[in-house]
């Protein structure tokens, strides 16, 4: 079973002004409200690749409830943890001339609530995987990740990890199954513009020598790179389309690697998939759904 843990779940409410001023009163043309989280988005794009999952975290409120409700209603598992007190997020996320997002702190968690997370991952087993991906919240242990995949990695589940800077650094030494930063989360690591091959692939490689088992290097529009285990790489160009939104798209390019390895155990297949998924959303208002990214992944104009 798949896992998806989202430590601060929110409603995305999109909105779309023809125009924008600060200090005046602003009317937006459009807009829509969806589960947000990159966790969540993980869940969200495996189930339209027809992959289930479980959908793990903290939620509060009336705003949590109707998290749960749009993923289950959705046909995606959740076994949040629900806290007693504040409220899940709402970030507002404005799309005029540009992407600009207003992304809220959310509930406290305690360290009871904590526990019961826990709790609910001692039921990990052998072949199960948890992937962990996001920021952590204010009041949370700045270890987190490492005390979850230590927890986990002793049944034998594998960890994806899509994190960045020491965050993502320390969770190397219990040797994840993929980490997936982006170019420029590679280059704040290393302290260097990541600006070509040669650079992203001496920084992946010694990424895999601090434990990580492969290492896909999202390039937004100039594609991806994949170090395998076996010390392989592979590269792919973005398929053509114009961007019209960037949330979500690292957190679909994940899941659809993740998608594509469980049924082929297929690098090269894997980090189409991964592609197409990451541009399928790059190229709508949302997630890409399964048609979008299947008719990504069947073209020939990459």
């Amino acid at each position: 079973m798949i896992y998806t843990l989202t430590f601060n779940p929110a409603l995305d409410y999109i909105m779309k002004p023809k125009s924008f001023e600060l200090g005046a009163i602003n009317r937006s043309e459009s807009e829509c409200l969806s589960c947000g989280g990159k966790g969540i988005n993980v869940s969200r794009v495996l189930k339209e690749l027809g992959v289930e999952s479980s959908a793990l975290g903290f939620i509060a409120g009336f705003t949590g409830d109707e998290i749960k409700r749009r993923l289950e209603s959705d046909g995606i598992a959740t076994d949040f943890v629900r806290l007693s007190h504040g409220m899940s997020r709402i970030n507002v996320k404005l799309r005029c001339g540009g992407e600009t997002d207003i992304n809220s702190k959310g509930p406290e968690i305690r360290q009871d609530e904590l526990d019961m997370l826990f709790d609910k991952l001692n039921s990990f087993k052998s072949g199960d995987m948890l992937v962990l991906a996001g920021s952590v919240p204010e009041g949370l242990p700045e270890d987190i990740y490492e005390r979850v995949i230590a927890f986990v990695s002793t049944n034998g589940a594998r960890t994806a990890v899509d994190a960045a800077g020491e965050l993502l650094l320390k969770t190397l030494k219990y040797r994840p199954f993929i980490i997936k930063p982006n170019h420029e989360e590679l280059g704040q690591i290393f302290g260097c513009d990541m600006t070509n091959e040669s650079d992203i692939e001496k920084a992946a490689a010694e990424l895999q020598h601090l434990g990580a088992a492969n290492i896909l290097v999202s390039r937004g529009a100039q594609g991806a790179i994949l170090l395998d285990e076996n010390g392989d790489f592979h590269k792919i160009s973005a398929p053509y389309g114009k961007t019209v939104n960037t949330v979500g798209a690292g957190d679909s390019m994940l899941a659809g690697f993740i998608a594509g390895f469980l049924s082929t155990q297929d690098y090269d297949y894997s980090l189409r998939l991964a592609a197409s998924s990451g541009s399928a959303t790059a190229f709508c208002d949302s997630l890409g759904t399964r048609a979008d990214i299947m008719a990504l992944f069947n073209s020939a104009e990459w």
